[in-house]
């Protein structure tokens, strides 16, 4: 199960990933690029949720739960 729900959220991370790359090449981020030299913070929030969300669901997914005493 703990398997199972870490692969969920490492999906969703790269969603979000994928998701902010795209806002990245958005022409309201472009627009950004040129006066501020970054893209929005929209699309920077979006991919640092991504990574964090892909470590987060890595770990969980490696992490073993507690063994149960045999009875």
């Amino acid at each position: 199960m703990q398997t199972f729900v870490g692969g969920l959220i490492v999906a969703l991370g790269v969603l979000l990933v994928l998701h902010g790359l795209n806002a990245s090449e958005s022409i309201a981020s472009e627009i950004s690029r040129f006066f501020t030299g970054s893209p929005t913070e929209k699309s920077l929030w979006l991919m640092a949720g991504g990574v964090v969300a892909v470590v987060f669901g890595l770990v969980i997914a490696s992490v073993r739960g507690k063994q149960q005493p045999k009875s």
